[in-house]
């Protein structure tokens, strides 16, 4: 019995050490400065066999405010949203958050930078980053 417990206490360690690997995949926010009004856009990572796929929501943001840049292995996603009350108009309640955003997220070393792809649809800016199969068989080793 002891050493089932052992094994399971092995696996527990190996899955958190693996939680741990993900969550620093998944982000390091980037604050552009102090001001409360600052936002950060809500993000999912998700992971096939094929690829990762980024899914940021930025409602109220147009294709053109948004700046997605890779460099170094670092995603960075960055932009900028106004929002003013019209002519006439002033705010009775101001919930939604406004300002400069930045947020960066470490990739992973088997992901192809060349290929990685974004769009924006319905204030979802999602950023596809195909795994690249030369990194994968390059780390399977010929038998001779």
């Amino acid at each position: 019995m002891g050493d089932f417990t052992e094994f399971g206490i092995e696996i527990e360690r190996h899955l958190s050490k693996l939680g741990k690997d993900i969550q620093q995949f998944v982000e390091k926010v980037v604050p552009l400065a102090n001001d409360d009004k600052d936002f950060a856009p809500d993000c999912d990572i998700v992971e096939s066999e094929e690829e990762f796929k980024i899914l940021l929501d930025l409602p109220g943001l147009s294709k053109k405010e948004i700046g997605i840049s890779l460099k170094n292995n670092v995603l960075t996603v960055k932009g900028e949203r106004e929002i003013t009350a019209g002519d006439g108009e002033e705010f009775k309640r101001q919930e939604r958050r406004r300002g400069a955003f930045a947020r960066a997220f470490a990739v992973p070393q088997n992901v192809n930078a060349a290929e990685v792809s974004a769009s924006f649809r319905n204030g979802v800016l999602t950023i596809a980053m195909p795994k690249s199969e030369a990194l994968k068989d390059s780390q399977s080793i010929p038998v001779k």
